[in-house]
């Protein structure tokens, strides 16, 4: 009997706990109506406080005459001692485009052998003293004017410069070689890639310029590359002839 009770004791126990803790949980419960609410005073001045706390600075747009105004600047483009006489051959073909059409201020400087540009008032596009600068690099590179003028007139015409030693160390009659397969007998092989490629080449010796977009700057360079490293010219020419095909093509 006295074992009966003894289990009968914890499970009573235990109802009267159960009770209890439910009694206390009723006893948590907050009655929604007891809770303050806020006047319509107190809104309005937390929406100012949040106005003034998003507030931001407003500036007025920009006048006409800012947006056109152009930042003062000049460069100095050195000429190599054998472009100064082409430079005054074709001084008023280089001359021309840069007063008429870029606005520039355009001087030769014979004793310091360096063409000096300058903006002027004016001057009405940003960035016609950076494109006439490229301008003259590219004459002092060896391009002809007609070519160079692509500089000027388009946007998306670069100006790539690689030497011979960049792809492969090559000394003595390797080299002597390997610039011949470029250049080809009487220019033929530079002439076919310029024309299949839309591109101009000039070779100045172990240094090699392109002047085109940057897709046909990469065939063409990529053709010249072959032929540094020993592929035959016919071999070039008909990787030339295919992806021309595809250009045509595309256009």
């Amino acid at each position: 009997m006295a074992s009966l009770q003894n289990l009968k004791a914890p499970t009573l126990m235990s109802k009267k706990t159960q009770k209890t803790v439910q009694a206390d949980e009723d006893d948590v419960i907050i009655d929604a109506t007891a809770l303050p609410s806020r006047t319509a005073d107190q809104d309005d001045v937390a929406m100012e406080e949040d106005n003034t706390a998003s507030d931001k600075p407003n500036f007025a747009p920009a006048s006409a005459a800012e947006l056109k105004k152009v930042v003062k600047g000049s460069r100095k483009i050195p000429i190599p001692p054998h472009r100064m006489s082409p430079l005054k051959r074709h001084w008023l073909e280089i001359y021309s485009p840069l007063v008429e059409h870029m606005k520039l201020q355009v001087r030769m400087n014979v004793k310091t052998k360096t063409v000096e540009l300058k903006t002027s008032p004016q001057t009405e596009d940003e960035g016609s003293l950076q494109k006439g600068a490229d301008f003259l690099r590219a004459f002092a590179l060896g391009f002809e004017v007609e070519d160079a003028m692509a500089l000027l007139r388009l946007d998306d015409i670069f100006l790539d410069t690689f030497e011979i030693k960049d792809v492969k160390t090559l000394h003595g009659d390797h080299l002597a070689r390997a610039i011949g397969r470029i250049a080809g007998r009487d220019g033929k092989t530079k002439f076919t890639i310029e024309n299949a490629s839309k591109t101009r080449i000039v070779l100045a010796d172990t240094k090699i310029h392109i002047l085109g977009s940057f897709q046909n700057i990469k065939i063409a360079r990529d053709a010249v590359v072959s032929l540094i490293l020993g592929s035959p010219p016919g071999k070039v020419y008909a990787t030339l002839r295919t992806i021309s095909a595809r250009m045509k093509e595309r256009f």
